[in-house]
């Protein structure tokens, strides 16, 4: 890959191939490069597994009714479950399920905790969400399980003001062929012609002279711009490296916005073990053992027999660390104690996700750690002073409003392509 290029793009995830298909589309003369096998970054759907669509990453279509990957699967014929309230989800207490009372005792303090953290954002206090959780309730194990989930991240690194400023319409929908198949199905639709080379990580990405230089193992890469579409964690221990170094303020940016853990156990039965509706929600905690974290599940989701269960925070972390059986064990244990041990033999195949030991990834998504808030913006500003006037940045963290989100990495990387395109035409400010 000697040729030289006008604009080249650093990773193929839901940024990196929206900024792709944007540049492919405008003429220029561009290509994208990715360190994986496979693109999509963390959104992945898996049909290798069982035969059968998960996503191991994002599956969620987040605030759907401006969500334009929503509208771009609408177009495309790709189906998906409009959700009410999350307040519709049974709990399990450990050995027995939760009544009434204790369901809606259970959903106020969850919605309390996040009301809390969002009201210390809002009021303009950049704390750890922690100082403003009640953390000895009777239900705050469940509700910190909520926010870790929902943040990846635990409450003590979770900025109040970071989480605030995420734009949430409450209108989050699963997707049935997967989020992946779906970022894969836009990718295409928009740019059929665009190719990305994969197996191609970038060691170093020289910025020194007037354009940029990739050192790659398949050769040096030379252009005249870069959108650098990776995840902050790779950047931050130096999985990417940069010539000259980065500037402080954007190196402390990339450490300040950590992606936190986000795990999930997916378990496939040889037949329905649940007796539930399709896509059927359920909490556990175990209340007479508070050492015991709590999981939750999505159980017959689209019709298939499986659970899929959903780890967060150092729960998930520790997990991974020990290993695929491990987390199997964890999660089967909580659906044996709701749905009883017989539902061990009906077990056909399970499989695990890895993100925060993947070293091309390095977690789930960013979360600002507490009084860090103000660093996400020095991202978002990098689209209108690039790096050295030539290198742009797109992904999920590069995003004011949608962080953490596959949307969110959308938008960056088609703001981070047209950014290089006011370049390459000439028409930059």
């Amino acid at each position: 890959m000697s040729d030289f290029f006008d604009v080249v793009v650093v990773g193929a995830g839901a940024a990196g191939l929206a900024a792709g298909a944007r540049l492919a589309n405008a003429g220029v003369k561009s290509c994208v490069v990715e360190a994986a096998a496979r693109t999509g970054g963390r959104a992945y759907t898996d049909t290798t597994s069982f035969g059968i669509a998960w996503d191991r990453g994002c599956h969620w279509l987040h605030s759907a009714s401006v969500n334009p990957l929503r509208a771009a699967a609408d177009q495309l014929g790709i189906s998906y479950l409009a959700r009410g309230t999350r307040q519709a989800r049974a709990t399990h207490l450990g050995a027995r399920w939760a009544d009434e009372a204790e369901r809606v005792a259970i959903w106020r303090a969850i919605d309390g905790a996040f009301a809390g953290i969002k009201q210390a954002g809002d009021d303009g206090r950049d704390i750890a969400a922690s100082e403003v959780m009640d953390l000895a309730g009777p239900w705050a194990r469940l509700a910190r399980h909520w926010v870790t989930l929902m943040s990846a991240a635990e409450a003590e690194r979770l900025s109040t003001l970071d989480f605030a400023a995420y734009t949430d319409t409450g209108e989050n929908y699963p997707v049935a062929q997967g989020y992946g198949a779906l970022v894969q199905a836009v990718a295409a639709h928009a740019a059929p012609q665009m190719s990305v080379t994969v197996n191609c990580p970038v060691r170093t990405l020289d910025w020194s002279g007037e354009g940029v230089s990739l050192d790659t193992p398949r050769g040096n890469i030379r252009a005249r711009f870069a959108i650098v579409a990776v995840p902050t964690a790779v950047i931050a221990r130096g999985g990417l490296g940069f010539a000259p170094l980065l500037p402080l303020e954007l190196a402390e940016a990339f450490e300040a916005l950590p992606l936190g853990a986000a795990e999930k156990v997916a378990v496939l039965f040889d037949r329905d073990v649940f007796g539930t509706e399709e896509t059927t929600y359920f909490d556990t905690i175990d209340v007479e053992n508070p050492a015991r974290t709590p999981i939750n599940f999505t159980l017959n989701p689209f019709g298939s027999t499986m659970a899929i269960g959903q780890l967060g925070g150092d729960n998930a972390a520790r997990l991974v660390k020990a290993g695929p059986q491990a987390m199997q064990d964890f999660a089967l244990a909580a659906l044996a104690d709701a749905y009883g041990a017989d539902i061990r033999a009906r077990v056909k195949g399970v499989a695990t996700t890895s993100w925060v030991a993947d070293p091309l990834i390095g977690g789930a998504y960013s979360c600002a750690l507490p009084g860090k808030a103000h660093v996400r913006a020095r991202l978002v500003e990098a689209n209108t002073r690039p790096l050295g006037d030539r290198v742009f940045f797109a992904g999920e963290a590069v995003s004011t409003h949608a962080y953490s989100t596959a949307h969110g990495a959308h938008l960056s990387g088609l703001a981070a392509a047209e950014a290089a395109l006011e370049r390459v035409m000439g028409r930059a400010a």
